[in-house]
């Protein structure tokens, strides 16, 4: 029997609602992943994508992971994974520097074996390349063979690439598809183009106020002897794990019921160093968030987050939460159907961490990049006016859920972040800088 944790969307490095305390929760969820891993003595973690919430993690998000693969490492379970669309760069990945250094295996073509599986890798791919996309998976000789995978695959909602095209152009027949991107973790069989199990992890911690169920990872058990379809002797089963309290206040307000009513529905719930999350629909007066904010910090709350889902209607049909410019801004951008080169351009100047005075330079050297290299579809808008590449990151929320409020990090560019050799104890550095 050979049993292994799937995990995924660790999202390490993430400050969600700008807060230390909820960079070091996405820490915490994945030091418990691995403490699981090593109390159940499981014969692998296989991690589908997204480890970095960032593509440039800071110094202390890399040796936090760090330290949770050396766990692993000192328990002799191998660290097993694929890049995700988060943390992805155009040349070498961090996972390539965890590999080097003994801690992890980035999957690809060629089969990892542990126990009776062959294990291995497609990482994120960007819909302008799945049409060339060439499945030079190697043969193998062991009972099951299982895909790890990045991206926002059908038969699930939301998705945007079928697995079962990934299925059927393999050589290699998959017993079970191991998924990462998704946050919400789900689990489905399929017998077409070939019996096999199809499982999202779901994330290890709330990357967005739009995932509600509980956090956790997969525990996927590979029966000796498998029966005719192997298939069959495949077991996932949910995992939870404890992560910080996010409490969901849900208020319907009546005629004439206002700010009173919410603070009262508020302050009924349990909410000591709890992320608070309220939605008010219905009728009533005006609310101001300021005062419903100030009665659940009153009751102990980390931080509250207040949508009046009454404004939104008012003008358009928009589900955007005006706590949260940003993802306004990114919903926009999707629409405009911009080239991959274009949305490039529109990260580095609007979104990325770049210095200010380093700007015009670096959109210099990529698009020179680009024209040097012939990437001429770099330069083609995208089709029905919908991003297309890794850089859309999906909002915050990789669930592709309409109106999930994507609680991003705001990046000031009168504050951006130390680079590499400058001062400054948090500074983004690049992988060559920490070799």
């Amino acid at each position: 029997m050979t049993r292994v944790i799937h995990t995924g969307d660790t999202h390490l490095g993430y400050q969600q609602y700008h807060l230390p305390q909820r960079r070091e929760d996405f820490l915490d969820a994945f030091r418990r992943v691995a403490a699981d891993a090593v109390e159940e003595e499981v014969d692998a973690v296989v991690h589908a994508g997204d480890l970095f919430h960032d593509r440039r993690p800071t110094l202390p998000d890399i040796m936090g992971a760090l330290s949770v693969l050396r766990e692993l490492d000192g328990a002799d379970i191998p660290f097993l994974a694929v890049v995700g669309n988060h943390e992805s760069k155009r040349d070498a990945q961090w996972l390539d520097l965890f590999e080097s250094l003994g801690l992890a295996t980035r999957l690809g073509d060629e089969p990892v074996t542990v126990g009776d599986v062959a294990v291995y890798g497609l990482d994120f791919v960007a819909r302008a390349e799945r049409e060339d996309l060439d499945y030079d998976f190697s043969s193998h000789g062991c009972d099951y063979a299982a895909l790890v995978s990045h991206g926002l695959f059908q038969p699930f909602e939301h998705g945007d690439w079928d697995i079962r095209e990934v299925l059927a152009g393999s050589p290699v027949r998959f017993d079970a598809a191991l998924l990462g991107d998704d946050h919400t973790p789900q689990t489905r069989r399929i017998e077409d183009p070939h019996d096999a199990w199809l499982t999202y992890c779901g994330s290890t911690e709330r990357a967005s106020a739009d995932e509600r169920e509980n956090r956790g990872y997969n525990l996927v058990v590979f029966e000796d002897d498998p029966p005719d379809s192997p298939a069959d002797g495949v077991d996932i089963r949910r995992r939870a794990l404890d992560t910080r309290d996010f409490v969901f206040v849900d208020v319907e307000l009546g005629p004439g019921e206002g700010v009173e009513r919410v603070r009262e529905r508020v302050t009924q719930e349990e909410l000591t160093d709890a992320v608070v999350v309220v939605s008010i629909a219905g009728e009533g007066e005006p609310v101001t968030p300021a005062t419903v904010e100030e009665a659940a910090a009153e009751a102990g709350a980390l931080t509250t987050r207040v949508t009046d889902h009454r404004e939104l209607a008012d003008e358009r049909d928009v589900e955007v939460s005006f706590a949260d410019p940003d993802e306004a801004v990114r919903e926009r951008v999707r629409e405009l159907g911009l080239s991959p080169a274009a949305r490039e351009v529109d990260e580095t100047v609007r979104a990325s961490k770049v210095a200010d005075s380093n700007v015009a330079s670096e959109v210099e050297r990529r698009v020179r990049e680009l024209v040097e290299d012939d990437e001429t579809g770099a330069f083609r808008p995208a089709e029905g006016g919908e991003a297309e590449d890794a850089e859309d990151a999906q909002g915050e929320n990789s669930a592709g859920s309409e109106g999930a409020e994507a609680d991003a990090e705001v990046v000031d560019p009168g504050r951006a972040e130390a680079e590499p050799g400058e001062e400054g104890t948090d500074s983004q550095v690049t992988m060559e800088d920490y070799l």
